[in-house]
């Protein structure tokens, strides 16, 4: 998504409804591979939702580093590498768990709310 998101800032001569065309071209084959790879995580290899998020979340800051650094030609400062160390550093606690103490239970819908649509 890095790529959809960010490369129209490289072609400022783009008129806004090309920049949005493109990134939403882009963004829709990103798509095409985000779906199987979160219905196989969560499949076949069993990983909670919240998992496959903090993953998606680790390759998603990896990539924009890369993608400002040499796309946009930005430098990399420490506030970003601090900031999204602690971001990794959360994504750590995701994928470490899951802990015992639930906070909030599953929803399980029951014969008195099944059907009914939510408001």
């Amino acid at each position: 998504m890095t790529t959809a998101w960010y490369l129209h800032l490289t072609h400022k001569d783009w008129q806004m409804w090309k920049a949005v065309l493109y990134s939403w071209l882009i963004a829709g084959g990103e798509y095409c591979l985000q779906v199987p790879a979160n219905r196989i995580g969560h499949g076949e290899a069993q990983l909670p939702a919240a998992t496959l998020r903090a993953i998606a979340e680790v390759a998603i800051l990896v990539s924009f580093l890369l993608f400002q650094r040499f796309v946009l030609l930005e430098a990399v400062r420490w506030n970003h590498l601090i900031g999204f160390a602690l971001v990794c550093a959360g994504v750590c606690i995701v994928v470490v768990g899951p802990w015992d103490g639930i906070v909030l239970e599953a929803y399980k819908p029951t014969s008195d709310t099944a059907g009914v649509e939510l408001q």
